[in-house]
């Protein structure tokens, strides 16, 4: 199968160089790497890569937004995917600090040539700085060269995952990606678009997670929104995804709540490792527009 990826990034154009020496060395060709960034400085130094002189990065600047960074990153591919037939080629949507073992592309591709059925495919995230602190450049290596024990637990084989894939590592096949895009009134940092992502994809197959495409994630915290925005974010975006029926109405419940109760609590203990504090004050001006009718995920570029 020929392999694609998109790249969307704001404000990193030093992780995004590193990420391109990881898909340089893949096991597998990678047709084309499209990266996307919002502006002239976020794609800086990056025609001087290796992969541009040899024809396989093509660089973009668009509007700002991840959901509309990815979808013009898309667009640009459409005239290389067009003489494949859609179940031939799939498209990996990577994250700037999320860093692949060098097998991962190749696993990919070997998981959609087995089972026809598949729609989708994400990876075993072994490390997320996401959810704990950021983790170096070094200690990503140190991941994958195994020198450090892995985060999390790996599985065998793959498992489905019904509500979506994780979008720092999630690859769709031609037959989704060349008709379903990004949903762009989830504005800048776009969060819980790979779940609306994911949902719509399920129309044409199965969503699997595949322990054999192991990576890393960063968890850098340069170039994302502010926390008032994002706390925003947190209770529009999925009371929004609910109403249009891509996401479960418990499952995002729960996932509002989870939010709202992390940000008090660490609001209360003076937790300045992130902007919690924005954060609950964006979950407090969404509450309000929830109240009186006007909660909408567009209404953080007003913020």
């Amino acid at each position: 199968m020929k392999a694609f990826v998109v790249i969307a990034t704001k404000g990193r154009a030093k992780e995004t160089y590193t990420l391109l020496n990881a898909l340089s060395q893949q096991t597998v060709t990678i047709e084309k790497i499209v990266v996307v960034g919002s502006e002239a400085k976020d794609v800086e130094g990056l025609n001087s890569h290796p992969l541009a002189s040899a024809g396989n990065l093509i660089i973009k600047v668009s509007q700002a937004g991840s959901c509309v960074q990815r979808n013009a990153g898309l667009d640009q591919l459409a005239p290389f995917v067009a003489e494949y037939e859609s179940k031939e080629w799939f498209v990996v949507i990577f994250d700037d600090d999320f860093r692949p073992a060098k097998d991962w592309i190749e696993h990919c591709a070997n998981t959609f040539k087995k089972d026809a059925n598949l729609a989708g495919v994400s990876g075993w995230v072994m490390a997320d700085g996401v959810t704990s602190q950021t983790i170096t450049e070094v200690e990503a290596q140190a991941y994958l060269n195994g020198e450090i024990a892995p985060v999390s637990s790996a599985w065998q084989g793959y498992i489905d995952s019904p509500y979506g894939l994780y979008g720092c590592n999630m690859a769709f096949r031609g037959t989704v990606a060349s008709t379903e895009r990004f949903d762009e009134n989830l504005p800048l940092y776009g969060w819980q678009e790979d779940l609306d992502y994911g949902a719509r994809a399920t129309k044409f197959g199965q969503l699997v997670k595949v322990s054999d495409c192991v990576g890393v994630h960063l968890g850098v915290t340069g170039g994302r929104t502010s926390g008032v925005r994002f706390g925003y974010s947190q209770i529009a975006n999925p009371i929004y995804l609910i109403k249009k029926g891509t996401m479960n109405k418990a499952y995002g419940r729960r996932i509002v709540l989870r939010n709202v109760c992390s940000n008090v609590f660490h609001s209360i203990i003076f937790d300045c490792k992130k902007d919690y504090k924005g954060r609950l004050w964006g979950n407090i001006k969404a509450t309000y527009d929830l109240l009186i009718g006007k909660c909408h995920p567009t209404n953080v570029l007003s913020i």
